[in-house]
Parts: C-alpha cells; structure tokens; sequence
C-alpha cells in the first residue's frame, strides 16, 4: 500500500553528494574552456589589429612623403606608431621606395596547448 506522506527512501548520501559536486565541476571545465576560446580570439585579433596599425602607418608615410618607410624604426620615430616588443616581433622588409613592404607580425606570447 501507498502512503502518501510516508518516507522516501534515499538512493544513498554518497549519491547526493556526487550528483551535484559532478555538475558543478562540469560547469567549471565548460566555464575555463570558454574562457580559454575567448582569450585565444582576442589574442588573435590584437595581432591583427597590430599589423593593421603598421600598414596603415606606412601607407601615411607614402601619402605624405612620397615614399614607403626603409625601416620599421622610421615609423617608430616619425609617426608615433608604438609595438610592444615583449609581445610582437614585427617582420619589415623594404623592397623599394615606390613598393609596399613586406610586414608581418609574429606574437611571442606562448600558445597553451
């Protein structure tokens, strides 16, 4: 017979304590996995943003002067353009006056795997 106000019988203490400690570290790992995506992305567009930045530069350097920049430091000195060196290295090769340069940034910041 059926009582309705009777006690259930609990599926055991160890049961109620693993559900919920199990879910919880479900939503931490899905947490610092998306954390993880989203750093990767901004990483990758302030390297963008960066190269965007030198081009930019020095195709005002070719506007005004005539000519594209020789150097990467021509830029750094004459139009205030600013790369952190502990975080970029930045590829700049002239290939003549009336020529784009070669620009390439490279983040140095270590990939976590």
């Amino acid at each position: 017979m059926f009582h309705r106000f009777g006690k259930k019988r609990s599926p055991g203490v160890l049961w109620d304590f693993l559900l919920p400690v199990a879910f919880f570290v479900a939503i931490l790992i899905i947490f610092s996995l998306g954390l993880e995506n989203v750093s990767e992305t901004v990483q990758e567009e302030q390297l963008k943003s960066t190269e965007q930045a030198i081009r930019r530069a020095t195709v005002q350097c070719y506007a005004i002067e005539g000519h594209y920049p020789q150097s990467f430091s021509y830029l750094e000195e004459h139009y205030g353009l600013r790369v952190d060196p502990q975080r970029y290295l930045v590829h700049y090769q002239s290939v003549g006056s009336n020529l784009m340069p070669q620009i390439q940034v490279f983040s140095l910041e270590k990939n976590r795997d």
